[in-house]
């Protein structure tokens, strides 16, 4: 007879609290000196740095440096190894870094001056940041916090809405009660309810902000319909069940489990084993890890916002210093 294998939980999996979900991602971006910010003018802006203070989804190491390592499996499609960010791979700040032709946001600021030449991810310290001329601004803080990045020198703000949060599996599977009834895409109608109340709010507060900080150009984006368009076109666009998790152990609904996570593990006859394991083929997958999107998923919300169709005004991300009135 083989011996008995107990089984008990080892190590917990990286953060993904619901305070974290619901943080603001906006971006805030401040061109160097001497730009054009008149919206007469179709060429690109210079934005030689970004810096972050987003919530988790934008997250490049601010939270696995300062709370919890983010462990393997996490990086393996794109760095080959942990990289700070909760996914696979690239998060879509990486590729909006890509498309602006620099480097990709470490967890640290590198360098201050009037010229930066990289960017740097604050998700867990905003409140340490001083903005200086020559760099772009990317933030989660709330934006009732705008006024106060304009008051040090902030001028150009991305501002991104909340996701369809109703349409996260962390959600429909640990609440299930508060998540019915669900659409046909399997998403919670009273979460992406309030989701949309949010975004309209939110919306209102930037339109006030364009009166009150005369200065600044506010980009709002519509980050929610991006995402619930992939969600819900998830299998024509080429991916599986946008709530099936790729990382996860498998031992509930959509391979989400409440006690181990993606890269958790547990012991098995005194040793230490992975149980949140990766899927084989993250590229079509649409979620990583129950809360977070995979590379995939994040590059295909990128390739929908980044051209401004999805904003107000709608200007492109290189055109972003263009203060185009706004409006709807």
């Amino acid at each position: 007879m083989a011996p008995s294998r107990r089984r008990r939980r080892c190590t917990a999996a990286p953060p993904t609290t619901a305070k974290l979900v619901l943080l603001l991602v906006v971006l805030l971006l401040q061109l160097s000196e001497g730009a054009s910010s008149d919206g007469g003018s179709d060429a690109p802006c210079d934005f030689p740095a970004i810096f972050n203070f987003g919530d988790s989804n934008s997250d490049t190491g601010g939270l696995s440096a300062l709370i919890a390592v983010v462990p393997p499996p996490f990086g393996r499609t794109y760095f080959g190894m942990p990289a700070g960010r909760f996914s696979d791979g690239r998060l879509t700040i990486d590729f909006m870094a890509q498309s602006l032709g620099i480097r990709y946001l470490s967890a640290y600021l590198d360098s201050v001056g009037s010229n930066f030449s990289q960017g740097a991810n604050f998700a867990t310290a905003a409140a340490s940041i001083r903005p200086a001329n020559g760099s772009i601004f990317v933030s989660g803080i709330s934006p009732i916090s705008l006024d106060k990045v304009y008051s040090l020198g902030g001028r150009y703000f991305w501002v991104h809405n909340t996701a369809p949060l109703g349409c996260l599996t962390y959600a429909v599977v640990l609440l299930p009660k508060l998540a019915a009834p669900r659409d046909d895409a399997g998403c919670s109608v009273a979460y992406n309810a309030a989701a949309r109340f949010f975004n309209a709010r939110l919306r209102e507060t930037v339109d006030r902000l364009r009166a009150a900080l005369p200065d600044a150009a506010l980009t709002y984006v519509d980050v929610y319909s991006a995402k619930y368009r992939l969600i819900s076109q998830a299998k024509q666009l080429g991916f599986g069940d946008p709530l099936l998790v790729c990382c996860g152990y498998g031992g509930g609904e959509y391979n989400f489990d409440r006690d181990i996570r993606c890269g958790g593990k547990v012991e098995v006859n005194g040793t230490s084993v992975l149980a949140g394991k990766s899927c084989d083929d993250p590229s079509r997958s649409v979620s990583w890890d129950g809360v977070h999107f995979t590379e995939a998923a994040n590059r295909f919300v990128f390739e929908l916002i980044v051209g401004g169709k999805l904003s107000d005004p709608p200007v492109p991300l290189r055109q972003a210093c263009r203060r185009g009135g706004g409006g709807r």
